[in-house]
């Protein structure tokens, strides 16, 4: 029988050799192999087999050794699991390698000298017979050496990763999930280094990994090489990437978060163990984003090419060479939580009660979870973390998973989404909170907290153990109605989880928040600066602006990013933007505002809607909500995005706002544009088949029809009680609105809050005939379940 081989290069190996190198090392030969023709770039290398890694342990009696010494390990019980990990990786170390093995590594490695130089450097990296597997993640449970350069280094760093087997976390991992220790071998892949440290590393996703959206990349990227980032000791940059338009050649760059990146690893001057040393990033890097634009479109479209290829979301590592600017894929596994759960239930955490918050931090995942705060500065006090409590700390590594399985929660200082405590939290199904920046600092050891993870990107720590709900929702039979259910959405943050309760689309997304959070200042003001008298006002908006040639780009970057983020979570559905709708006061609240607003006694009814958009005082503004629009639409791809007009009160007035819509590039009926309007005003319905004439559909906004129908303002307290959208009055105009409107061939629905507070309402309005409704995501599912009841009775069904 011929012996197995016990080193193969990477450009001989592909998945199917799995059993002999790993899964790490048998993807890195698949992508060299079949994608390199794709423009997939690999650095070459080769794998010391799993086969030399058993005969080393056979040769040398450690096999039987290292048997024996596990029989002595206790589950759950970290002193043993210490003492037996030590104890086997110290025999590992000791141990010589059988000398035709060294001197094949020896030999593998002078070819490697002979195509990079002499003493070149290299990755080593560990790649277990088990690991990367489609239902396991191995990520992080053995170690990696960066920087080796020498024959001698090579060999030590070699048997150290057979030693790295062993290891506390990789012995609890195992047996944790079932894997028989002397069962899973050991692969070691030795790689031409990419020279990060002088540019930039990191990891990415083909799916979100805390909603399990497939559509997009998600990309993490810090200074340095990479290992910061995979360990969450950096807080990384992180874009998302949109993968249907991108495939159709569009650049949907649908978000860029600009992280702190405070350290980074670079080469040492030293070989051996300090190879790599970390140093602290100078601030006019941390202020700046690791990758240019088209950097992240060329790594999200290997993303693609790779996901393409192994046809199931994958967790992809990145390297950038400093000397050449070249983008390199360094590993590639699969994605093994979010593509691994059931998509037919919907399951929503809610909190029933609000307490103070303590500190912020990326959600990961979306549940919630509350228990003593348990804050463990570091390594040596992991004994003293007690089951069921919140785990706080600086950052995890794959030391802490005994006690991450754990905790109720957790929550770091540092960490991006791709970091190791979110990986394993994801895995877990545990609620984490990363990249707080000071939670060891303001959480109080042994007080109660609530982490909550069910509020969008954004994830709180709470103090004191709050109550809250879970609601699962079978969503397998589901039937869809004839009238459309729509959503009503501002928050781009909550889309992607969002857009699992079944809908058709957004039929009232609101750009107020997006400039509320996201950008702040007065679009005005962030276009003239000069002309804000109060100097702190001016800063704040020099410092928002930085990174950016001016102000109005910074206004339309931001725009178009929470409009396309809507927009991907949606598509191909419908999602109608509804343009700014601020009144004059809470326009005048924005960052250098008052500057530019007028003051009114009753803005409600005063300088708003499309009112703004052809006045001098505010067209320069609305001029960039359009640019911000006509970027989504054509150079992201999104055009399933559809625009609406608020408050537009004479058909004149909605003919200048077409005028000036064309004159910014928004041509009506031009690659499917469609302009609706807000039905909201007694003019509106009045002249239902002159704005019919002009635009394309209209959507109700039964909030201010109902007070401007009634002649009352529903913010007095004193008249309050008569405001109620299901008056006759106005139930009247919706219904005759409703049937003038389809008689003219145009579409109609309804964005108002009625139809989400009152079942009847909806009711009503479906057998008036209305098109869609417009709900407020959490009334979606009871509100279809009795629309579609409703029709039923209708006959309709």
């Amino acid at each position: 029988m011929m012996e197995a081989k016990q080193i193969l290069w990477f450009e001989d190996i592909g998945m199917d050799d799995l059993p002999q190198v790993g899964g790490k090392n048998a993807s890195l030969g698949e992508m060299i192999r079949c994608l390199s023709d794709l423009g997939i770039q690999v650095p070459g290398g080769f794998a010391v087999t799993a086969a030399a890694y058993r005969r080393f342990l056979r040769e040398t009696g450690l096999e039987s050794e290292i048997e024996q010494v596990l029989q002595e390990l206790k589950d759950d019980d970290l002193e043993s699991l210490a003492s037996v990990g030590s104890r086997i990786r110290r025999a590992i170390r000791r141990a010589e390698l059988p000398a035709s093995l060294e001197e094949e590594i020896r030999s593998a490695y002078g070819l490697l000298e002979q195509e990079y130089g002499q003493d070149c450097d290299v990755a080593v990296r560990s790649s277990a017979t088990a690991e990367d597997l489609p239902d396991a993640s191995f990520a992080g449970q053995q170690e990696t050496y960066l920087n080796i350069r020498g024959a001698t280094e090579l060999v030590d760093a070699c048997r150290n990763c057979f030693a790295s087997l062993f290891t506390n976390r990789a012995i609890s991992y195992r047996a944790h999930h079932g894997f028989d220790h002397l069962e899973v071998a050991l692969s070691v892949g030795v790689q031409k280094m990419v020279r990060s440290d002088l540019a930039s590393a990191g990891v990415m996703f083909t799916i979100s990994t805390e909603t399990g959206f497939r559509d997009v990349v998600l990309i993490n990227a810090a200074w340095g090489l990479g290992e910061n980032v995979v360990r969450g000791a950096v807080n990384p940059d992180e874009y998302f990437v949109f993968k249907p338009t991108l495939k159709r050649g569009f650049r949907p760059i649908l978000s860029k978060h600009i992280g702190s990146k405070k350290k980074k690893i670079i080469y040492s001057l030293n070989n051996g163990p300090q190879s790599t040393r970390e140093i602290t990033v100078p601030r006019e890097d941390r202020e700046r984003f690791c990758l240019t634009e088209d950097e992240v479109l060329e790594l999200a479209r290997m993303a693609c090419v790779i996901e393409d290829h192994y046809q199931r979301p994958m967790d992809i590592e990145w390297a950038k060479d400093g000397q050449t600017d070249q983008l390199f894929i360094v590993q590639a596994r699969p994605e093994t939580v979010e593509s691994g759960r059931l998509g037919n239930v919907l399951e929503e955490f809610r909190l029933k009660e609000r307490g103070d918050v303590l500190c912020q931090g990326r959600a990961v995942g979306s549940k919630i979870g509350a228990g003593k705060a348990m804050v463990i500065k570091d390594a040596g006090e992991i004994g003293r973390f007690q089951s069921g409590c919140v785990l706080v700390t600086d950052m995890t590594d794959p030391d802490w998973e005994p006690i991450m399985k754990q905790a109720a929660a957790i929550v770091t200082n540092r960490g991006g989404r791709t970091c190791h405590a979110a990986i394993v939290s994801r895995e877990l199904g545990i609620p984490c909170v990363i990249g707080t920046g000071d939670a060891t600092t303001h959480i109080v050891d042994g007080n109660g907290v609530t982490v909550c993870c069910a509020e969008g990107e954004t994830g709180f720590v709470y103090q004191g153990e709050l109550e809250f709900e879970v609601v699962k929702t079978n969503l397998e039979e589901l039937r869809r109605p004839q009238t459309r259910i729509m959503m009503n959405l501002g928050n781009p943050e909550q889309a992607f989880s969002l857009r699992r309760i079944p809908n058709d689309g957004v039929g009232l997304a609101r750009l107020e928040f997006i400039i509320n959070t996201a950008i702040q200042a007065h679009p005005i003001a962030l276009l003239h600066p000069e002309r804000v008298a109060d100097a702190e006002a001016r800063a704040r908006i020099a410092n928002l602006i930085a990174g950016y040639p001016d102000g109005g780009e910074y206004f339309v970057d931001k725009l178009a990013q929470g409009v396309a983020t809507l927009a991907a979570a949606f598509y191909p559905n419908d999602v109608i933007v509804r343009m700014s709708d601020f009144k004059s006061n809470e326009y005048a609240n924005l960052l250098g505002g008052r500057a530019f607003e007028p003051e009114e006694s009753n803005p409600m009814i005063g300088f708003r809607g499309a009112s703004r958009y052809y006045d001098v005082r505010y067209r320069e503004g609305f001029v960039l909500e359009c640019r911000a629009m006509q970027r989504v639409r054509e150079t992201m791809g999104l055009a399933n995005v559809k625009l609406m007009i608020p408050f537009c009160r004479t058909v004149e007035e909605g003919r200048k706002v077409i005028e000036v819509m064309r004159e910014c590039g928004l041509e009506q009926g031009r690659n499917g544009l469609e302009v609706y309007v807000m039905c909201e005003i007694p003019s509106n319905v009045v002249l239902a088949e002159e704005f019919a004439e002009i635009f394309d559909g209209f959507s109700i906004g039964s909030n201010d029809l109902t007070q401007l129908l009634l002649g009352l303002d529903r913010d007095s307290e004193i008249v309050a009680h008569l405001y109620d959208e299901r008056n006759e009055a106005v139930k009247r105009m919706i219904a005759d609105v409703i049937r003038r409107v389809k008689a003219a061939g145009r579409k109609i629905g309804i964005c108002g809050q009625a139809p989400s507070d009152y079942p009847e309402f909806a009711a009503f309005l479906v057998e008036c005939g209305i098109d869609s409704l417009s709900l407020n995501p959490d009334t979606v599912l009871s509100t279809t379940l009795r629309i579609l009841e409703l029709e039923e009775q209708l006959g309709r069904g």
